[in-house]
């Protein structure tokens, strides 16, 4: 056990997820972390977010209408001379597109939190709490996850009797059992940076998409024994990702009612 866990921002470095298009928003003009949640771009809300962190890189990783993205972050935190952007072409999954930071994070030794772009409501505390338990049980990744009444089509969380997380099991490979646990994945993760790309190289895209999946890092993690560890989020909002339109009045139904 690490005598100190509280983390250290200086060996933290966080990307951002913002490449996608948002293909049920019904604007394909438009990139996904674009749309606006109470006037603001949800993207914004993210990087407010990652900057109360203060760590040393913030890597935003974007692709479809790139030049909007690109041009809303530098006019409206262009005072921040740690956010730099890498750009992810062809959007070929969330590990293809944690890929494209290798050459960002060449020069950085530490921890890296990856986030997404349209997830608005997460808080400076839960990001805080995850990665306090990330340095606190020395795992090699820490998953942040949350208790849904219907988890239905969200990966299960399957946790070994120590407490780490033994495996993620998605809606269509769960047996009956597994479908009954309702811990979900929330897509939101603490990496330590020489092992997360390590493991980035062993996967590949055989699957029905031909895409690069993140969630895929963990079976390479798993098979070499390395610890994943996992915070419950308190409030399940807190992990609400926007996929369509009726997300987005979701969420301002929340935010106008909290």
């Amino acid at each position: 056990m690490k005598t100190n866990p509280k983390f250290q921002s200086k060996n933290l470095s966080i990307a951002i997820l913002a490449a996608g298009k948002g293909k049920r928003m019904l604007n394909p003009d438009k990139a996904k972390v674009m749309f606006e949640l109470n006037n603001k771009p949800l993207l914004g809300y993210v990087v407010e977010t990652a900057l109360h962190l203060s760590p040393q890189k913030i890597i935003l990783i974007i692709g479809w209408q790139k030049d909007a993205v690109r041009e809303f972050i530098s006019t409206t935190y262009f005072s921040q001379n740690n956010i730099a952007f890498v750009e992810q072409n062809e959007q070929l999954g969330t590990g293809h597109a944690v890929m494209q930071t290798e050459k960002s994070l060449a020069d950085f030794a530490g921890t890296v939190l990856v986030l997404s772009g349209d997830v608005p409501m997460l808080s400076e505390k839960t990001l805080r709490q995850l990665l306090d338990t990330h340095y606190a049980t020395n795992a090699t990744a820490t998953i942040l996850t949350a208790e849904l009444e219907n988890p239905f089509g969200y990966g299960r969380i399957i946790h070994h009797q120590n407490g780490n997380v033994q495996k993620i099991v998605e809606e269509k490979d769960a047996t009956a059992e597994e479908k009954k646990v309702s811990e979900i994945n929330s897509g939101i993760y603490v990496f330590e940076k020489r092992e997360l790309f390590e493991a980035l190289k062993h996967i590949t895209p055989n699957n029905a998409q031909q895409e690069y999946y993140l969630t895929d890092v963990f079976r390479y993690f798993w098979k070499n024994n390395l610890p994943v560890a996992s915070v419950k989020v308190n409030d399940a909002n807190e992990v609400l990702g926007v996929n369509t339109v009726d997300d987005l009045r979701q969420l301002e139904q929340l935010t106008t009612t909290t």
